[in-house]
């Protein structure tokens, strides 16, 4: 620290005020936030001197979609907001009722309310350490409504609910030996608390009356949510990572054979001449003529996906154009870029364009950009930007994603790839993360968490145990933002299990036939900033309030039977309507946690419940779907390819329950940016009723985009 930062800091540690918070305690040494309203119920606060952040990477905000939602009202009496730079870096002090549960923090793999926790948030593998993950993402939601979001480089701490100032509201003293249950070894705080090292940060505010629009306000200001390339939603298949363009092509020819979807293949660490690190170079003995190979998958509609990670081989032909620009420490001995200089983002971009994209290439996965300590570059590491290594390790599956998603926006071609590690402002990159973590259960609760923090997660399936496993799992991920099989190591193929062939057929095919609505959920979350795929505490009427489940103690309400309802992280929402709940390997039956409403079974169109827990009896062909009353389901016929699918798609629209309701079918080109400029079709399905019968009308409401959608067949489902 040099002499000016110093006499900063001292200055305002003497400049800082003692004032009452609204409950009439003191909170010394910490100034008021002063908050600026930035969009319509979105606000602001600084501290200190700007910082490499985050939000330096948000595409430009949506504010007319923020409008649209209404003003909000701002969470906090903004005297009780508290900043401080200090020695140790900058901090904030937040309140926190003492019923609010608190949701975020990233993709985590265990559990939802993060209260009572301590979080420090690392770009890391999993390790079972809390904010130790590919996406740690500084964003937080209330039980009240409201979100949070620190934007930093840094690798912030959340105290949530946990450490007392001693100038603050205390909660009463308990003496251990004679106190009994009431001493506790956490009591209970009245604030939320991040700090972080760095000379400052900002804050944002996203007001609300539910989680569910402080999510989408927090979306909606980071650019709204990715819409895939209509192809990203289709099937994916990542060959072993020796596969030669002669294995590639047979093995598509066996999908055929079997009468499989397929829409992408990823090629793995053997595609290039040089790997870990990468020579981004093709390997001429396994893809002697890559542009020929591609053009011959082209034919067939497939797309290819690259595997790469961002370490520079020595044996690259970029590798001395690039070397000025790269930091002081290797990685597997590959120069390691500092991505946040121009210079060299144009020349890995332009080598990728030449070489890959100009041939063909759809997209990325990019790996190995959370690794461990033990082999990525330590914290003590320079960059030629002069920025941290902690700020670039930080941000750096974030400033990879957002370059190459620019570059894509250039050839107004979408793209859908795969990234180990992300952060906060990353909604609207077209990029889901995965993980070498593997635990069915736990892959269920990532894509829940996911739907708190802004980004996207695949539980794909890469190997398994029994019959069982493997169809639970395909059930899974074909229910997710991307279904992939990643055999790069085991080879398998969605037919290795023979005996269970037909059923994991049939969940793909069942992924595909509802491909109309899953791209209009998408679009939602582009222009709405509704989460596709999002935890049940997002959903209307599944609150403890209610009061629904739990039964009665004594007379009182059960409360952590309604703890247990709020923080259900084995089932999830996708789209407006469907209701997921994935079964686990070993489960004969399972409970299912309904919303308030009527909720019907997706095979049957039969009312199962309202507002409380059943307990249902699996089957291994079915994963268990469920649909909210009144839910509008366009469904289109099974496809083996989207891309190479002709001519008009005729749809069967279901109706479940006994409410009109009216949904908007979405339907553009499915592969450029060219939606943005109003180059899309919207047809309205409306179900009324007449003369006490349910019926059926479409009407294009918006029409700039040929749609491909044709005749329109109604189903109701529960008549």
């Amino acid at each position: 620290m040099n002499r000016v930062q110093l006499s900063i800091i001292l200055l305002l540690i003497c400049t800082s005020v003692v004032t009452a918070g609204s409950d009439g305690t003191f909170i010394s040494s910490m100034d008021v936030l002063k908050w600026e309203n930035v969009a319509t119920g979105v606000w602001k606060a600084s501290i200190g001197t700007k910082e490499l952040a985050s939000m330096d990477y948000a595409a430009p905000l949506k504010l007319k979609a923020l409008s649209d939602m209404g003003q909000a009202q701002f969470p906090f009496e903004p005297k009780d907001t508290r900043g401080q730079l200090n020695a140790s870096g900058v901090n904030i002090r937040l309140p926190l009722g003492a019923s609010e549960k608190i949701y975020g923090l990233g993709l985590e793999f265990q559990g939802l309310n993060r209260r009572s926790n301590v979080y420090h948030l690392k770009v890391d593998h999993y390790g079972g350490v809390k904010g130790y993950t590919h996406a740690p993402v500084p964003f937080y939601v209330s039980s009240k409504g409201y979100g949070v979001f620190v934007s930093t480089a840094r690798r912030p701490s959340f105290y949530v609910g946990i450490g007392n100032r001693k100038d603050s509201k205390l909660p009463p003293y308990v003496d251990r030996t004679t106190g009994g249950s009431k001493w506790s070894a956490r009591p209970i705080s009245d604030a939320v608390e991040v700090s972080a090292n760095g000379q400052g940060l900002d804050v944002y505010v996203f007001g609300g009356k539910s989680p569910l629009e402080a999510v989408r306000r927090y979306n909606l200001y980071c650019g709204g949510g990715v819409l895939p390339p209509r192809w990203g939603l289709g099937f994916w298949h990542r060959m072993h990572t020796r596969s030669s363009d002669a294995d590639i092509l047979k093995e598509v020819a066996d999908f055929e054979k079997y009468d499989f979807p397929l829409d992408v293949i990823g090629l793995e660490p053997g595609w290039q001449s040089f790997a870990y690190p990468c020579s981004f170079d093709w390997d001429k003995t396994r893809f002697p003529e890559p542009k020929r190979f591609l053009d011959q998958l082209a034919q067939k509609g497939i797309r290819v996906n690259l595997w790469e990670n961002p370490y520079v081989a020595p044996t690259s032909t970029v590798s001395e154009a690039i070397k000025p620009y790269t930091g002081s420490h290797t990685v597997w001995l590959g120069e390691v870029p500092d991505y946040t200089l121009e210079a060299a983002q144009k020349i890995l971009l332009d080598h990728h364009q030449k070489n890959h994209l100009n041939i063909g290439v759809s997209g990325y996965k990019f790996d190995e950009v959370d690794g461990y300590d033990v082999w990525l570059w330590p914290d003590h590491a320079s960059f030629p930007s002069g920025h941290s290594a902690v700020q670039i390790r930080q941000l750096y599956g974030l400033m990879i994603q957002k370059m190459f998603m620019d570059r894509f926006r250039e050839m107004n071609k979408r793209t859908y790839g795969l990234v180990r590690s992300s952060n906060g402002a990353a909604s609207s990159l077209g990029f889901v993360i995965y993980s070498d973590y593997y635990d069915h259960e736990g892959y269920v609760t990532a894509l829940v968490n996911c739907s708190l923090a802004g980004v996207l997660w695949t539980p794909e399936i890469r190997s398994a145990r029994s019959d069982e496993e493997w169809v639970r799992r395909f059930q899974s991920v074909c229910f997710s933002p991307m279904v992939q099989l990643n055999a790069w190591s085991s080879g398998t193929k969605p037919w290795s299990f023979p005996k269970v062939t037909n059923i994991v057929r049939d969940a793909i095919k069942l992924r595909m036939r509802l491909l109309p609505y899953i791209y209009t959920a998408f679009y939602d979350y582009n222009q709405k900033g509704i989460p596709p795929f999002r935890a049940m505490v997002l959903e209307a009427g599944f609150d403890a309030t209610e009061e629904i489940v739990g039964g009665k103690l004594d007379g009182e309400t059960n409360p952590y039977a309604e703890t247990t309802r709020l923080e259900t992280t084995d089932q999830y929402m996708m789209g407006p309507s469907i209701l997921v709940t994935p079964v686990f390997t070993g489960q004969k039956s399972r409970k299912v946690v309904f919303p308030k409403g009527n909720w019907y079974d997706f095979y049957s169109g039969k009312l199962v419940g309202n507002g409380e827990t059943i307990t249902i009896q699996t089957k291994l062909e079915q994963i268990p779907l469920f649909v909210k009353d009144s839910g509008i389901i366009p469904m289109m016929p099974p496809v083996n390819n989207i891309t190479n699918t002709k001519g008009t798609i005729d749809l069967e629209v279901r109706h479940y329950g006994q409410k009109e309701n009216t949904y908007m079918l979405y339907d553009d080109d499915g592969q450029t940016f060219d939606y943005e400029k109003g180059i899309c079709s919207v047809t309205e399905l409306r179900v009324q009723r007449q003369d006490g019968k349910l019926t059926g009308i479409s009407s294009t409401i918006e029409s700039k985009w040929p749609s491909r959608y044709g005749q329109i067949s109604w189903k109701f489902m529960s008549q």
